[in-house]
């Protein structure tokens, strides 16, 4: 959403429309429409104009990363050296390139710029991630790893109420 942006208006059907697509993203349109109580073809309008406003931003497929060989999953907190917008701009181009990364959130309230959730193989992959990719991204001046030992929840929809 652009700054500054109102939040979108929505009606009850919209929000069950959202809330539905979230959990099941592959629904077709005519179950979707018995689904929250209307007919295919203004449930069909309904989530087109959803998509062209910008709440719904794409689809795409939940893989396991697991099943993939990726078992170990890291939240890092990363610290910048200094706080320009070409620093910035700079390691998040970076970070963008590295498959790896799941996830990629500018923070406050920490001693880190960045938090960062990781997924690798092993150990292995995760030092030579860390050592041989983050590290040397100019400007990273400090890296702090917390190892996920668990996901007690993974792909929480956004509220619609």
């Amino acid at each position: 959403m652009p700054k500054n942006e109102p939040p979108a208006a929505l009606d009850r059907y919209d929000r069950h429309i959202l809330d539905v697509l979230q959990r099941e993203g592959r629904i077709s349109n005519q179950e979707l429409a018995e689904r929250i109580g209307l007919s295919p073809s203004p449930c069909l309008r309904r989530v087109r104009a959803l998509e062209e406003n910008g709440l719904i931003t794409g689809y795409r497929a939940l893989v396991d990363a697991k099943r993939l060989g990726y078992s170990l999953m890291v939240l890092l907190h990363i610290s910048m050296d200094r706080h320009t917008p070409e620093r910035f701009a700079n390691f998040e181009k970076e970070i963008d390139a590295l498959p790896q990364v799941l996830e990629c959130l500018l923070i406050t309230g920490q001693e880190a710029d960045y938090q960062l959730k990781v997924v690798v193989r092993d150990m292995d992959d995760y030092q030579d991630l860390l050592l041989n990719r983050i590290t040397r991204i100019e400007g990273v001046s400090g890296v702090h790893s917390s190892f996920v030992l668990r996901q007690v929840i993974d792909h929480p929809p956004a509220p619609t109420a």
